[in-house]
């Protein structure tokens, strides 16, 4: 891994450690004013902070998802690809899904600008 994507790859790991946290705040404090994050769970995408706010509140009151980051990878125009692993349980504990995905960040300035849910990757470089 390029000792110069360290930086972007430790501000991933903070997001993802705030969202299983559920900590809103500290996740929004690593993404541009403009940031476009996909509504997976509903289709479609956000924009901006207080919508991506309002979708994880509406999201967390219907379900509990944990997702770990598990390899970045990196790939042309500064984009990384993470494959993740995702829990998706219902609010009484039950497992509604175990998979594995991939997530596609574009970064801005150190920030997340922009977050795509794609398949995960096979046999791309790894960080």
């Amino acid at each position: 891994m390029s000792d110069q994507r360290v930086p972007e790859i430790e501000l991933l790991r903070a997001a993802y450690a705030a969202f299983n946290a559920r900590d809103i705040d500290a996740a929004l404090a690593l993404m541009t004013p403009d940031v476009v994050w996909p509504r997976a769970f509903k289709g479609g995408f956000v924009r901006g902070p207080e919508e991506v706010r309002a979708y994880w509140t509406e999201q967390w009151s219907e379900i509990d998802p944990h997702v770990e980051p598990q390899t970045f990878y990196l790939e042309e125009g500064g984009r990384i690809l993470v494959s993740v692993h995702q829990v998706v349980r219902d609010l009484a504990g039950a497992v509604l899904a175990s998979e594995h995905v991939g997530h596609r960040f574009t970064l801005e300035h150190g920030l997340i600008q922009a977050m795509e849910v794609c398949p995960p990757p096979s046999s791309t470089p790894k960080a």
